[in-house]
C-alpha cells in the first residue's frame, strides 16, 4: 500500500524528492531490512509491519523515478500506473510464494539448515544493499 501511495503522489508531482536522495535511501532500506533479519529474534515486539511500510513508502519513489524516465503520455498515466503497481504485486507474489514455503519445508525438515538458510540469506540482503548504497553515493 505504501508503495502505491508513494507512487502516485511521484507520478503525478506532487511530492517528489530528488533520486539522489531516494536511491541510497533504498539501499539503506535493504541494508536495514537485511540487518533486522538478522537481530529479530533478539527483539520483543514484532515491528516488521512498520519496516515494510516505511520500505513501501521509500520504495514507490523510486518507482516513480522509472516510470517518469519512461516519458508516458499524460493520457496513459493512470493506465500505466495501474499496470505498473499490478506488476510489482504480481511480483513480489511471485517471490514469496516460491521462497516462504521452500523455507517452511526446510525448516520443517531441519530447523538448524532452515536457520542458516535465513541467516546466509539475510547477509546476502545487507551485502548488496551496502554495496548499492555505496555505488549510489559514489
Amino acid at each position: 500500500i505504501a508503495h502505491s501511495v508513494t507512487l502516485i503522489l511521484a507520478t503525478l508531482n506532487v511530492l517528489n524528492p530528488p533520486a539522489r536522495i531516494i536511491e541510497p535511501a533504498i539501499a539503506l532500506s535493504i541494508v536495514f531490512v537485511g540487518a533486522h533479519s538478522l537481530f529479530a529474534s533478539r527483539e520483543k515486539r514484532d515491528l516488521r509491519l512498520i519496516f515494510a511500510f516505511c520500505f513501501g513508502f521509500i520504495h514507490g519513489f523510486g518507482f516513480a523515478n522509472v516510470l517518469r524516465e519512461m516519458n508516458l503520455p499524460r493520457a496513459a498515466l493512470g493506465w500505466s500506473l495501474f499496470s505498473f503497481n499490478l506488476g510489482v504485486e504480481i511480483g513480489q507474489a511471485c517471490i514469496v510464494l516460491t521462497v516462504a514455503p521452500l523455507l517452511a519445508l526446510a525448516h520443517q525438515r531441519n530447523a538448524l539448515l532452515g536457520q542458516r538458510i535465513v541467516t546466509a540469506s539475510s547477509v546476502c540482503v545487507v551485502l548488496a544493499g551496502a554495496f548499492w548504497f555505496v555505488q549510489r553515493v559514489i
